[in-house]
């Protein structure tokens, strides 16, 4: 019995389970180790808190209200965007009659742009009235998708209102997509 009680240690220590240890190539110049996630995730719920917090903040509603980069003077809509961010679709409305938008890309240097408005309003009056290139000239009109040689690089203004030959309702909302 007592010669029992001597092996029950031994027999434990030999099932402990020691970590695999591999073989590392001399012709490695770094040794990349897996590091345990020591650091805390906070839960989803307290994300989620803090999102909607942030999202309904008054300071963050007329952001989104407004938009970023966006001036509005004597019913036009300016609102400036850098073309490295194309492709793009943009989010307006118009709420007066006789609003117009102007898009102004700058650092614009692709030789074409391709540009479409989107609306759900039905019968809304909106097209494309101008487009101003680099070099200063403009040119127009044009109907609601527009495909435009661009001579040189720099600011290029997409100019988009009511058509003056057709009818419908001029107030609603709609989507600019640059390419």
């Amino acid at each position: 019995m007592k010669k029992s009680l001597l092996l029950i240690p031994l027999i434990i220590v030999s099932c402990k389970k020691e970590p695999a240890v591999t073989a590392v190539q001399d012709k490695d110049s770094s040794i990349v180790t897996e590091m345990p996630d020591s650091v805390v995730k906070p839960d989803s719920a307290v994300l989620r808190k803090k999102d909607s917090i942030i999202n309904n903040a008054p300071a963050t509603k007329e952001v989104l209200r407004n938009g970023v980069m966006r001036n509005e003077k004597d019913g036009q809509i300016i609102r400036t965007v850098d073309a490295t961010q194309l492709p793009l679709t943009i989010g307006e409305a118009f709420t007066k009659d006789d609003q117009e938008l102007v898009l102004k890309l700058t650092h614009y240097d692709r030789p074409n742009i391709k540009a479409k408005i989107s609306t759900k309003e039905k019968d809304f009056n909106i097209r494309f009235n101008q487009i101003k290139v680099p070099n200063g000239d403009y040119d127009g009109p044009f109907g609601r998708e527009i495909t435009y040689d661009t001579p040189g690089k720099g600011e290029v203004w997409l100019i988009i209102g009511k058509s003056n030959m057709a009818s419908g309702n001029t107030k609603g909302s709609f989507t600019v997509s640059i390419e």
